[in-house]
């Protein structure tokens, strides 16, 4: 379509121009016109324009109508005296959307000749509205005009620029780069240097604090010569716009920073014209150097990795679909040297009001490191740091998944629990470094034996679990399946290992649960293969053991009695029994006290099944306590009946309440409290005792000794006790183990044994007691070979307290 301009210029004068309404129909002879835009610049002009003033296409058109008029002013292109009028042509809104320009004949734009003092004031007023600056120079660079745009702008009155060039004031020129431009290189003197026009160019002009932006154009003036005489500077200011331009440019540089520094790569991707733009980091991402391979589509999707492609694909044809705005989803992309690289995509959708995609931008993280740390985290949490092998935690995860599928698939499966027997002797002898490394080991064995199929585990310190699945269909198949592989894993395990550089041989006890018939939990498997790895070692280790309903029964057992334990001695239900003591010539000398358990459901429970109990679970400190407490008092009692106050009370005192650190004063205490004589209190020791810092052990029972406590050795031969730590201990008697007795007088080796330990005890002045004498020919045994105290059955049963009073005391 033509344009207003193009019609204009191809008329022969200004009938052609539309004028604003109500304006005076335009000169028929066409004194000349111009039609400028918007912003005052000249688009086109008639050809009697060009005929009155000289001037070529190329000195009028892209000038704006403010340079025109000057270059008129100051030029000799008019052939007559002149004025300019200029009317501006409203749109609707009101605002001008263009200028016409006239020449009106007049002397209102002056020749060449005239001096800046006498040109006429409607041309000054006429420059003063133009919204930019007009400077005109000498030939000496010094201004000889400056309308007051220029002054405002400048900050500098029009006299001072008289005085002196520019390049002798105080204002600095700076190119668009911020770089101080030289005097030489001045606008100004550039033009009257090489006489050409110099067009849209940036200058500052800085002044102490002050710095202003200009967008110039500088042409020359010419003399009838042709030398140029004048230079003409229109200028406009770009301050706002430059601080705009340095701002952005300090944002960009800042991106620019921020996104050199991180993993981010940034793309973009116009929907419309189907371009793709990938950011140097991109590339870089995935091994490839900018343009290596086309920016388009398709080579994302190439890129994806098999596993990642129908998802990422779907998901970005859905998220054109769809509304939303901002996206975030995660794939790999394939290296260039093959490996893949987890990327995490996030951005925005830009849409039109109808909600159609338009373009699509965002950034891609490399989440290499992030992986890796979480791989990491993932591994501390489920496996085992020393072995490799998963823990505890990923263990319970899996069987909560197995067990069902077991049940599903009517698959019969094992959990195979291992105990590495002795392990606790190995730690203490040879040092935890050592165990560690027979750790390590049995882990790498275990890895090498168990199935691809199997799920093996550490539960930590040197317990083991195999989980096995699809073992048949039948019970007794997978019964015999698992069985086979516990005894290749006890095979394995067993083979000597090299330790602290020797050879050591290690064995585990290996305890079975089977599942799949019943719905069973995690929690009750597990339970069934610990309790059967503990019969296992019961029945003398590096075998395996399969779970059967009694084991269960028997744990139950234990469980009620450690409840009944807690609440017994919470609410004292325990009762002493004694068991009388006599010397050979049958006169009572002594008895042994010993524990019994009121049941709730009242049943009288001896010390066979709880003692045990009570030293696996620690309440053998508070029970014994209890006990010595008691048979104090006992004591106390006895020292007010005739026929009691010359016995001696024996009580059992336990390793774990020796070691206490105020076990001597504990003692004490109780003797204080109860009012007992210490001298009727004997502490029987068993040889466990000695076992572990026997030099305290030596220490507290001296220290008890000088109070007159004694102390009495009890099943003495059956344990490991040094005889060259025996005679360091402050004994007063041996009590020879009814083991040793039962046999009497038939087994010649039991009579050598008693009879060696009758001796010893005779060398070291220790008195001797025997227990579990049955018969009257142990007793005569016993008493012919130097024993001075007997106890056991053949004398009496063990009663309760009360009852051992009434028969044996008098009247109290």
């Amino acid at each position: 379509m033509e344009t207003f301009a193009q019609r204009f210029a191809r008329g022969s004068g200004a009938a052609a121009l539309p004028g604003p309404a109500g304006a005076a129909p335009a000169h028929p002879a066409d004194p000349g016109v111009l039609v400028a835009d918007a912003e005052q610049r000249v688009l086109a002009a008639s050809k009697t324009f060009f005929e009155r003033t000289r001037l070529a296409n190329p000195d009028v058109v892209g000038r704006t109508l403010a340079e025109l008029a000057v270059a008129l002013a100051h030029n000799h292109a008019l052939v007559q005296p002149a004025e300019l009028d200029i009317v501006p042509v409203q749109g609707a809104g009101g605002a001008a959307t263009h200028y016409t320009a006239t020449l009106r004949e007049g002397s209102g734009l002056p020749t060449h000749a005239a001096a800046p003092a006498s040109r006429p004031r409607g041309f000054d007023e006429l420059l003063d509205h133009i919204p930019a600056g007009v400077v005109v120079h000498a030939s000496d660079e010094r201004a000889v005009y400056a309308n007051c745009h220029a002054l405002r702008l400048l900050g500098s009155a029009l006299d001072a620029m008289r005085r002196a060039p520019l390049a002798a004031s105080d204002w600095t020129l700076l190119r668009a780069d911020g770089t101080v431009l030289a005097p030489d290189d001045y606008p100004v003197a550039s033009v009257l240097r090489h006489g050409t026009m110099l067009s849209n160019f940036i200058i500052g002009l800085r002044c102490g604090e002050t710095l202003r932006w200009l967008i110039c154009n500088a042409f020359p003036v010419h003399a009838r010569d042709g030398s140029v005489n004048e230079v003409i500077v229109c200028f406009t200011d770009c301050t706002q716009l430059k601080e705009v331009e340095q701002s952005l440019f300090k944002s960009e540089e800042r991106l620019r920073l921020v996104l050199q520094g991180s993993t981010d790569a940034p793309w973009d991707w116009d929907l419309v014209s189907d371009q793709l733009y990938y950011s140097e980091r991109y590339w870089e991402m995935v091994g490839y150097r900018p343009g290596e391979l086309p920016e388009r589509p398709e080579t994302w999707t190439a890129m994806l990795h098999p596993e990642d492609r129908e998802r990422a694909i779907h998901f970005v044809r859905s998220l054109l679909r769809g509304q939303d705005r901002s996206y975030s989803v995660e794939f790999r992309l394939r290296h260039r040297d093959g490996h893949y690289v987890p990327v995490l995509s996030r951005g925005f959708v830009l849409r039109d009001e109808h909600g159609r995609a338009l373009r699509m931008s965002g950034t891609n993280t490399d989440l290499t490191e992030a992986k890796l740390a979480e791989r990491h985290i993932y591994e501390l949490a489920y496996f085992d740091y020393l072995t490799g092998l998963p823990n505890r935690r990923l263990l319970i995860e899996q069987l909560a998944k197995i067990l069902p599928r077991s049940e599903r698939t009517r698959q019969f499966g094992a959990l195979l629990f291992i105990d590495l027997d002795n392990f606790k002797l190995l730690n203490d002898t040879l040092g935890h470094d050592v165990g560690d490394q027979l750790l390590r080991e049995v882990a790498e064995r275990l890895r090498h034996t168990v199935r691809e199929s199997d799920h093996l585990s550490r539960l930590g310190g040197d317990e083991f679990v195999v989980v096995l699945e699809n073992l048949g269909e039948t019970a007794d198949a997978a019964v015999h399946e698992a069985g086979a592989i516990g005894a290749k894993l006890l095979h394995a395990l067993a083979q000597p290992y090299q330790l602290a550089d020797r050879p050591s041989v290690s064995t585990p006890s290996i305890g079975v649960a089977m599942f799949g018939a019943l719905p069973a939990s995690v929690d009750a498997l597990l339970r069934q293969a610990d309790l059967a790895m503990y019969r296992a070692k019961a029945e003398g280790r590096n075998t395996v053991r399969f779970f059967d309903p009694s084991m269960q029964a028997a744990a139950d057992r234990q469980i009620e009695l450690e409840r009944d334990l807690r609440d017994g001695i919470r609410r004292q239900r325990f009762e002493l029994h004694c068991q009388p003591q006599f010397g050979v010539g049958g006169r009572l000398v002594g008895g042994e006290v010993l524990l019994r358990s009121r049941h709730a459901g009242l049943e009288l429970v001896g010390p066979a099944e709880f003692i045990g109990l009570a030293e696996s679970s620690g309440l053998i400190v508070p029970l014994g306590a209890m006990v010595l407490q008691e048979t104090c008092r006992v004591l106390a009692r006895w020292a007010r009946d005739p026929k009691l106050a010359c016995l001696t009370l024996a009580v059992n005192v336990s390793a774990q309440q020796l070691r206490q650190a105020d076990f001597v004063e504990r003692v004490l205490a109780t003797l204080v409290e109860t009012g007992a004589a210490p001298h009727r209190l004997c502490l029987e020791l068993t040889e466990s005792v000695f076992a572990e810092d026997v030099e305290d052990v030596i220490g507290k029972m001296h220290a008890l000794r000088a109070h007159a406590v004694s102390f009495s050795l009890d099943d003495f031969g059956t344990g490991y006790s040094s005889l060259s730590y025996l005679k360091r201990f402050p004994l007063a008697e041996l009590k020879i183990d009814r083991s040793f007795v039962k046999d009497l007088p038939g087994d010649a080796n039991a009579g050598a044994i008693v009879d060696a330990i009758l001796g010893l005890a005779r060398t070291l002045k220790l008195q001797v007691v025997a227990e579990g004498v049955e018969t009257e020919a142990q007793r005569d045994f016993l008493v012919a070979h130097g024993c001075g105290v007997l106890q056991g059955y053949l004398f009496g049963k063990p009663v309760a307290m009360e009852e051992f009073e009434r028969v044996w005391g008098g009247a109290m």
